[in-house]
């Protein structure tokens, strides 16, 4: 069996190179030329939390096709990015196959439901973290869980992913562990992509610091204006213990604005936004930094 890895980036080639380092015949589908070009020439390179890098072969395919048959696939695309995946797996994920999404922001797997219907999307969340040195070249920055929503044809997923060393857990409450990671996100990516900084250093910055911290308790609001129960007590703690535990990271975000490609504001503060106006909420803070990002996103 052949597993469909959708995505040439950072947690994509993490993925990738986990996956067929533990035996299994891996395929990857992407759009970054120089990503896709490297794959071709070296395997996917993975420099491993120990500091040893190992290449790994996969098979690579560009966007143009999406050739085959496959009864998993693991979407690890930008947000900005499902709606055009999700019309490439209609032609290649089996009928009764599953796409599983772990993709940062809110809406992907709406979107990936509207175009391959809900018996074939799952979601699932991970907090596992990693960041592009060069095309098809990531270091694997953070070990964290895999959290997979209980779905009817899920089945194997989650030992394929323990196989390849992912720490994997089952949840009844999916939307919850979304939500509570949108939160962070919302807090951290925007500040450290327009302060180009690594997280921690919101912390040592007392402004910075009580923006993240009011960004998550809106987000929050939102969450619970909804109905959602958030995986922490506090948001605030949160995202604070986050960036703390993750100091020396540079979010997605900041990586995004770095190398001049779109960013996944949209999907995450612009999402609290939207939300938000549902249940009539403003979310001014996450407004604000929507707008900012969204100004170097014109560029």
């Amino acid at each position: 069996m052949s597993l469909l890895v959708v995505g040439t980036g950072a947690l994509a080639c993490l993925f990738a190179a986990r996956l067929a380092g533990a035996g299994l015949p891996v395929t990857m589908l992407g759009s970054w030329p120089e990503g896709l070009a490297a794959l071709r020439q070296y395997g996917v390179r993975l420099l491993d939390l120990n500091g040893s890098t190992h290449a790994y072969d996969v098979d690579v395919m560009d966007a143009g096709s999406c050739q085959g048959t496959y009864s998993k696939a693991l979407v690890l695309v930008k947000s900005w990015q499902t709606e055009r995946v999700a019309r490439q797996l209609e032609g290649c994920l089996d009928a009764s196959g599953i796409a599983l999404t772990l993709q940062n922001g809110f809406g992907n797997v709406e979107t990936l439901q509207a175009m391959l219907g809900s018996a074939r999307v799952a979601l699932g969340v991970t907090t596992t973290g990693a960041r592009v040195l060069e095309p098809g070249y990531v270091q694997h920055t953070g070990e964290g869980k895999v959290s997979l929503g209980l779905h009817k044809n899920i089945a194997g997923f989650g030992e394929l992913l323990q196989n390849a060393g992912f720490q994997v857990e089952m949840i009844t409450d999916p939307q919850s562990l979304l939500w509570g990671k949108l939160v962070i996100n919302a807090a951290i990516n925007p500040l450290t992509a327009l302060l180009r900084v690594p997280n921690g250093e919101l912390l040592a910055r007392s402004s910075a610091r009580e923006l993240m911290q009011e960004a998550a308790s809106e987000a929050a609001l939102v969450a619970a204006a909804k109905g959602i129960r958030l995986p922490y007590d506090d948001p605030e703690d949160a995202v604070e213990a986050v960036a703390k535990n993750t100091a020396s990271n540079m979010s997605s975000m900041l990586q995004d604005v770095l190398r001049g490609t779109p960013t996944e504001i949209e999907a995450i503060n612009g999402a609290v936004i939207r939300e938000g106006e549902k249940v009539g909420l403003l979310a001014p803070v996450n407004r604000i930094l929507w707008r900012l990002v969204r100004g170097l996103d014109s560029h």
